[in-house]
């Protein structure tokens, strides 16, 4: 099972005491607020854990049918990191 955008939003409105759709809009304010800093700095949530990426290098790839090589390109790959909270709390 899954928990989606839609669930969050659900729980917080019933916590919070908030509209369903005002809710939403405060996660997708947040979800958007991550993707447009973490190009620039490492986004930190305390007691939860940081949002980074790592730009990746160009290497070779192979096709594993035909067993050609291509080249693949550097990509900027997203990564999180639990804080020790987080992860505590998990095992």
């Amino acid at each position: 099972m899954s928990l989606t955008k839609k669930d969050i939003s659900k729980i917080i409105a019933s916590e919070v005491k908030l509209d369903t759709k005002e809710s939403a809009d405060i996660v997708n304010a947040f979800i958007e607020t991550i993707k447009s800093n973490v190009h620039k700095c490492t986004v930190k949530i305390n007691s939860f854990g940081s949002f980074y990426y790592k730009l990746t290098p160009k290497r070779i790839g192979r096709n594993p049918k035909d067993l050609k090589s291509y080249i693949i390109p550097p990509r900027k790959k997203l990564f999180f990191m639990a804080s020790k909270i987080t992860k505590g709390s998990l095992n």
